[in-house]
């Protein structure tokens, strides 16, 4: 019996040790998060500054702010990036009462502190991370 337990332990472990492997390895790749309703709450909660592109694959804007986000992902350090498929994650678009996008919210401390809506281009990523670097 404490066998089979310490093996479901260990089995445990490895599965999340494989898990924060994958996360890091699509962070190192973009400098951007992937966020979902498992990790949303956590991630918006820290203290670092996060900027979450709020986004769907049938938005053209959205597409083309990726590759600007990313760019700028790479350039700020000191504030965390990440995305969130409105599609797959509807009811956190819902409980944030988000109706137009893209729109890139600042949270920090898992409060909303800024926002802007629309294909703001690089002048308006630049604009807000720098306001929170």
């Amino acid at each position: 019996m404490a066998d089979e337990e310490l093996e479901r332990i260990k089995q445990k472990k490895l599965d999340e040790m494989l898990k924060k492997q994958q996360e890091k390895q699509v962070l190192d790749e973009t400098g951007v998060n992937e966020l979902n309703s498992s990790n949303f709450e956590q991630t918006i909660s820290s203290e670092i500054p996060t900027l979450v592109d709020f986004w769907a694959e049938w938005c053209g804007p959205c597409r083309v702010m990726h590759p600007v986000f990313t760019r700028l992902a790479r350039k700020f350090k000191k504030i965390r990036f990440a995305r969130l498929n409105i599609d797959e994650n509807r009811d956190i678009a819902t409980k944030l009462g988000i109706q137009a996008i893209p729109i890139f919210i600042m949270f920090k401390n898992g409060k909303p502190v800024d926002r802007l809506v629309g294909a703001v281009g690089e002048p308006g990523i630049n604009l807000i991370a720098q306001k929170f670097s």
